[in-house]
């Protein structure tokens, strides 16, 4: 009777645990502006963008500040982080694709070696990146939070606030929706 008991108890205990697994992926799928790796801020009420700045891995610095009036794409990246490698090309295309609409992207290269991360990006992108191994930038974000890894891209409105937030590898075509529509938005001042 008793090991009954117990099996019965360890198969009670396994189907909550997968339960429980089931219902954690299912909420943090990201399909939709509610899920945990996708927020979506409507116009005017968006919280304005962590400060971002630093050392290029080409030379030189940047600083987002700079960038105001333009729509940013901001990627956090590393080398060795395999969805990062898979959306490279995307980003680039879409990169290419809107910044005639007054749209930069900026890498945010973290968790990594300089040597590594400029080797990857040899021929692979066009648009800077920030070199921030420490992540130090990542102690500005309150809302959004900060992205707890890489790969994860902010889409800052002209006004410097984040209008949207992907905590996961993004698709080109979701992308570039995104970008496109807060491109197409009236620049702070317009009217």
């Amino acid at each position: 009777m008793r090991r009954r008991t117990s099996l019965l108890a360890g198969a009670v205990a396994a189907a909550l645990l997968v339960a429980g697994a089931v219902a954690v992926l299912s909420w943090d799928s990201g399909a939709g502006p509610g899920s945990l790796t996708l927020r979506e801020y409507p116009a005017g009420d968006r919280p304005a963008a962590p400060p971002i700045a630093g050392e290029l891995l080409g030379g030189g610095r940047l600083d987002l500040a700079d960038r105001r009036g333009d729509v940013v794409v901001v990627n956090v990246w590393a080398s060795w982080c395999g969805p990062c490698r898979a959306e490279t090309d995307d980003l680039e295309q879409v990169y290419q694709s809107t910044k005639d609409l007054g749209v930069s992207f900026v890498g945010l290269n973290i968790e990594d070696g300089r040597d590594p991360a400029s080797r990857f990006l040899a021929g692979r992108v066009s648009y800077p990146s920030i070199f921030d191994p420490a992540f130090e930038t990542g102690l500005g974000f309150r809302d959004p939070p900060a992205p707890v890894g890489p790969p994860a891209t902010l889409v800052i409105d002209r006004a410097g606030n984040v209008a949207v937030a992907i905590y996961r590898q993004v698709g080109p075509i979701e992308l570039e929706r995104a970008v496109t529509r807060v491109a197409s938005e009236e620049a702070p001042g317009d009217g």
